[in-house]
């Protein structure tokens, strides 16, 4: 078993505050790489604004694409934050302590990128104004179904978005002192007004810990509503073969959680490889977020299983030419193929041994696989249904991805990562009050005959 090893407040601050204080020159190059990706996609935008949709492949009757896939994809990875911050901070696990905060900021990355997509598919992006409230065009006979899962995706998401901003910055507030009283010059005024006069007295850390375990309980409606009402984009749509399903909003819930904590897994062994921060983000965190995975995607396999079933048990012709398009037809056969192995059959097997749980590179591959698999399943419910939406085969259609739309794509990942590297430069990816108090906490505790770290007593 795997010991704690002894940090000092000393060792925490020195290490966990380098990337801020002590940036080295690669990470600046990483962040131009990822920046140049981001203004390609921006340029790319620019064209699809210039020329109109009709540089996008898409084309009736597939409407939707690669980027409402995108979407999707970008919906379900922010709901690592809840599940790996609200959800085992309410629990008080204690091997949540290094995974919290870089979960809370893909969180948010993602969520802002996902809200980008919609207007990438807007012919007319600067008048997505009038289509949200309080901005109905009434005058010129606009008048939106208040019923429809269109007008609650955006109140859904800026409500999320909103509650995880928060969240992140009234955790972040003491580290921000930390930095308020190490740094100098301008960066010193910035975080002092930031740290909001946080001078870490007993009133301050009983009122942030009191607003803590508030918004945890606060945002958890909020976490299975957003991709709830996201998957209902699909299932009222009742022409759609493959989507008008009952069972969609906990298929997209379960699914999303599948998504978002490999990709923080992802993120954490990414931050310990590029920072050295093995003290920190170890063997045994990896383990405990691997143990979680398979509950979650065993979860999501079982609801899998019932909504693809769903289409054989009725035996009426369009939903299974549906599924003989998904399962015998080239590309989407291939697609399935590579889902399933990716998404469970290749790495939750995997994950039922210790050696791979608690080998860093073996989590970050298999997360990877993944979350490949998870963009994949999204892409094999939107295109494919839409493909053979109407009953007569002369409405059928296909769909070939522009390479506007592969920019933009990539472009969307480039925009995450960065937005999750400028925040490592300016704030502590782990979080310092945390990782202090998991020090303190670190003394051994019986357990029958055996003498364990405390990091494994969940109280």
């Amino acid at each position: 078993m795997q010991q704690r090893p002894t940090l000092t407040e000393i060792d925490i601050n020195r290490d966990l505050l380098r990337p801020t204080l002590a940036t080295p020159m690669w990470f600046y190059g990483l962040m131009m790489f990822l920046f140049l990706i981001v203004a390609g996609a921006l340029g790319a935008f620019a064209w699809a604004i210039n020329h109109g949709t009709g540089v996008y492949g898409l084309n009736r009757p597939v409407m939707w694409g690669f980027l409402l896939v995108n979407f999707v994809f970008w919906v379900g990875i922010s709901h690592a934050g809840v599940m790996l911050s609200a959800i085992l901070r309410l629990a008080n696990a204690e091997w949540r302590r290094p995974a919290t905060r870089a979960a809370e900021v893909l969180t948010v990355f993602a969520l802002g990128t996902a809200a980008l997509h919609p207007l990438f598919h807007l012919g007319r992006p600067w008048r997505i104004y009038w289509s949200m409230p309080p901005g109905y065009d009434f005058g010129r006979g606009i008048w939106p179904d208040i019923r429809s899962p269109f007008v609650w995706d955006p109140t859904a998401i800026s409500t999320y978005l909103t509650s995880t901003a928060l969240f992140v910055g009234l955790l972040l507030i003491p580290d921000i002192a930390v930095l308020r009283d190490r740094s100098s010059g301008m960066m010193q005024r910035v975080y002092s007004m930031m740290s909001l006069g946080w001078r870490g007295n007993t009133r301050q850390w009983k009122l942030q810990i009191i607003a803590g375990f508030l918004l945890s309980a606060l945002i958890l409606p909020v976490f299975v509503s957003v991709h709830s009402i996201v998957s209902w984009d699909f299932a009222v749509q009742i022409a759609v073969e493959g989507w008008n399903a009952t069972i969609f909003a906990p298929y997209f819930v379960i699914g999303a959680v599948h998504s978002g904590v490999a990709g923080v897994i992802t993120v954490l062994a990414l931050l310990r490889w590029l920072f050295k921060w093995e003290n920190y983000i170890r063997d045994d965190h990896f383990d405990a977020l691997a143990r979680l995975l398979i509950v979650v995607a065993v979860g999501w396999f079982y609801f899998f299983v019932i909504e693809f079933m769903m289409g054989f048990y009725p035996n009426e012709e369009p939903e299974l030419s549906l599924r003989n398009l998904q399962l015998t037809e080239w590309p989407f056969n291939a697609a399935f193929i590579v889902f399933a192995l990716t998404a469970f059959f290749i790495p939750v097997p995997l994950w039922l041994f210790r050696k791979v749980r608690r080998n860093v590179a073996l989590m970050f591959w298999t997360t990877v696989m993944v979350n490949i698999g998870m963009w994949l399943e999204r892409f094999l419910i939107i295109v494919p249904s839409l493909m053979r939406k109407q009953v007569l085969t002369f409405n059928w259609g296909s769909y070939n991805p522009s390479p506007i739309e592969l920019i933009l794509v990539g472009g969307s990942f480039a925009m995450v990562f960065l937005g999750v590297l400028t925040f490592v430069k300016f704030f502590p990816i782990i979080p310092l009050a945390d990782a202090k108090e998991g020090a303190i906490m670190a003394t051994e505790i019986r357990v029958g005959k055996v003498m364990v770290p405390a990091a494994y007593r969940e109280e």
